[in-house]
């Protein structure tokens, strides 16, 4: 028997995603957000849902630009530190210790130390209930070279990105390879 939760933000895998932008000033800021998403293929783009009032959810209007930076469980506590204090008085990257690297095709930072990184340019927002989805065009990706597979591309294993249990607030690795998508359903 199943039983009923109501309605809640609970949907597994969510990632741990950390937004960079850039203030007015130039400063870069990181934010840690768990709600957003591929939501398209072509062209590549990627959504993430803040609220109006968030610092970088200003930063991102004024720049038109985030990257997204996806930790390792080597940083899952910095990545958590970047949810829990506000950019408008707190230099993340200082308090941490880790490096803003600028961005090669947008106006937005990325954070070096972690695996992989998108670069985004915003494309259209759309306002839903208490947050704005903001969806980004991902023009570039960087992963350490360390962390590709055999084909040259992302090796999930080699990464050990966190995610992210909304039902629990905790943050769990990616790990099992269950089989090949779009091979094993052939076998039904």
């Amino acid at each position: 028997m199943k039983k009923s939760l109501g309605a809640k933000t609970i949907v597994f895998p969510t990632p741990t995603f950390i937004v960079g932008t850039y203030d007015k000033e130039g400063k870069p800021n990181v934010m840690n957000a768990a709600w957003g998403g591929i939501c398209a293929s072509s062209p590549p783009c990627v959504a993430v849902s803040l609220r109006k009032n968030r610092y970088t959810y200003e930063n991102i209007m004024d720049r038109k630009a985030f990257t997204i930076s996806i930790p390792s469980k080597t940083y899952a506590k910095e990545a958590d530190y970047f949810g829990m204090v506000s950019g408008r008085e707190t230099d993340k990257f200082s308090a941490t210790g880790l490096t803003p690297v600028k961005g090669t095709l947008v106006d937005a930072p990325y954070v070096k130390e972690f695996p992989i990184n998108l670069e985004c340019k915003v494309i259209q927002t759309v306002d839903i209930g208490s947050h704005t989805q903001i969806i980004g065009e991902i023009v570039d990706i960087k992963v350490d070279e360390a962390m590709l597979g055999e084909k040259g591309l992302p090796d999930i294993e080699k990464m050990e990105l966190i995610m992210f249990d909304p039902a629990n607030s905790r943050y769990h690795v990616a790990g099992e390879d269950v089989g090949k998508a779009f091979q094993i359903g052939k076998e039904v």
